[in-house]
């Protein structure tokens, strides 16, 4: 599956920058439900291609947030500055899951 390369705004209302943290769940926390909606309107067996299409983005997107939360977390640790990191594209964050 293609995917998209684009980091200046993804769902969720995340920009490539570095969002607080307190913005990050926030923005979690959205997806979070909007994946659980279209997740029981899958079950139900309503769900369009459109709205399958979004659940994958969704997921995606949930993955680079909680990377770039992990990441902001990390070197706050280290004593670096959190606001330095960056949302990584799908394909780093994805190899890193495995």
């Amino acid at each position: 599956m293609a995917h998209d390369h684009r980091q200046a705004r993804r769902p969720g209302g995340v920009s490539g920058g570095g969002p607080a943290d307190r913005e990050l769940v926030e923005a979690i926390e959205r997806l979070v439900a909007a994946e659980h909606e279209l997740l029981d309107r899958e079950a139900a067996g309503v769900a369009t291609d459109r709205e399958r299409a979004g659940l994958e983005v969704a997921r995606e997107t949930l993955d680079q947030l909680w990377d770039l939360l992990r990441q902001r977390r990390a070197r706050r640790d280290a004593g670096l500055d959190p606001g330095a990191d960056r949302l990584r594209d799908i394909e780093t964050v994805e190899r890193y899951e495995q």
